[in-house]
């Protein structure tokens, strides 16, 4: 049960020497206050009788509205107290009062900013954008003003206006139900006020290309420049599909210093998970070839960023991950053209084609999964369904 009582706050006395009167609500040995509004000496106040001292000025009248906002107040919290055992001290002062209404896009760019205090530029930049777009729809929202009808008229929009398909809008969304969800746990909002429990975020299956041992084998032995960012290029694109399919953020930062001539031990830039990856033969073959007498711990593995990159500015070292990645997919294309590959080759592809081909060597899926450093094993299970099909197929030959 909650209680309600009158409290004189001799702990905040000001300047004028007064100190407010509060009624306190408390539950579960949590309290919350509400401010009556009234300020007075503290000689003025009778502890004992609870109550503004009759020698005080319009004591009377202040006595008279205490006595009835307190018994407002309690006959308010009994109420929501009966219609649910959940409400906290919080909330019956806020059913009391009101709650003033939240600015959901100062919560939001609170939560974008941080991201760039953490040095995750690209998440930074991704929903820094997903928080200009909805501006640009309504410039001023409060938490209450996004409801279900409206995220269904936001969404029309995104794919109207901005030609968002379908998975575009579901990420634009994922975010939003972030900032409503982080607002929740922060107490700024209660989970009754979340639309997505009644909008549910739309998702596309998408068609994940990879290359087949047989395709992986024809780019290996594609002809190029020797010493070229072509040949570079190459060299990476095969490491990461026999080494655990590393994104090429994680490739691209890889120095000596993660390498003890057996295991790659390297924290995922996006997860922050640690990983330990046992290199396989062919990724030392193509390792060794960057090896020099001169090479230092601090040196790249792999020589696509300027040695005098300063890693400590993550802006910096966003901007140079971003142009290298351009470079290593244009180049990629070239690959593929020159190798009679008919896919549209991305370095993304050679994390499809590790999964696939590690799945299919008969690695068990849970393994795959930590090797990927996945966070969740239902990511990994989409490219064991891709080798079910496979297997279905095979089988179909039976029935010709």
């Amino acid at each position: 049960m909650a209680s309600v009582t009158i409290v004189y706050r001799k702990d905040k006395i000001n300047a004028k020497n007064e100190a407010p009167i509060h009624f306190r609500i408390i539950k579960n040995r949590k309290a919350s206050y509400i401010a009556s509004g009234i300020m007075i000496p503290p000689n003025q106040w009778d502890d004992k009788k609870n109550k503004v001292k009759s020698t005080y000025r319009n004591s009377a009248r202040l006595n008279s509205y205490l006595s009835n906002k307190f018994t407002e107040i309690q006959d308010t919290v009994l109420q929501h107290e009966t219609l649910s055992k959940s409400f906290t001290s919080q909330n019956l002062k806020e059913k009391v009062f009101g709650k003033k209404p939240q600015d959901f896009f100062s919560f939001a760019e609170n939560i974008v900013a941080q991201y760039k205090k953490e040095g995750r530029i690209g998440t930074y930049d991704k929903n820094r954008s997903v928080v200009e777009k909805l501006k640009e729809y309504k410039f001023s929202l409060t938490f209450y003003d996004i409801t279900p009808e409206f995220l269904m008229k936001y969404e029309q929009y995104l794919r109207e206006v901005h030609g968002n398909v379908t998975n575009t809008v579901g990420k634009d969304m994922k975010f939003i139900r972030k900032v409503f969800n982080d607002a929740i746990k922060s107490d700024i909002i209660g989970y009754e006020t979340n639309p997505f429990r009644k909008y549910k975020i739309k998702q596309e299956r998408t068609h994940r290309d990879y290359l087949t041992e047989e395709e992986l084998t024809r780019i290996e032995g594609c002809n190029v420049n020797p010493g070229s960012r072509l040949e570079l290029s190459k060299n990476m694109f095969v490491f990461a599909c026999y080494t655990g399919g590393l994104r090429v953020s994680d490739m691209l930062q890889l120095k000596w210093a993660n390498f003890d001539g057996i295991y790659l031990n390297i924290v995922i830039t996006k997860t922050g998970a640690q990983l330990s990856i046992k290199i396989p033969n062919k990724g030392l073959q193509i390792i060794s070839k960057y090896r020099k007498e001169d090479t230092t711990r601090d040196d790249f593995i792999f020589p696509m960023l300027r040695p005098t990159l300063n890693m400590n500015d993550p802006v910096a070292l966003d901007a140079a991950i971003t142009s290298a990645t351009t470079l290593i997919n244009k180049n990629l294309k070239i690959l593929a053209k020159k190798s009679e590959i008919q896919k549209r080759l991305s370095f993304h592809i050679s994390r499809h084609s590790f999964a696939v081909m590690a799945l299919r060597k008969g690695i068990t899926i849970d393994k795959v999964s930590k090797l990927m450093a996945h966070s969740a094993i239902k990511e990994t299970q989409v490219y064991a369904k891709i080798v079910s099909e496979e297997l279905d197929k095979a089988m179909d030959i039976f029935n010709q």
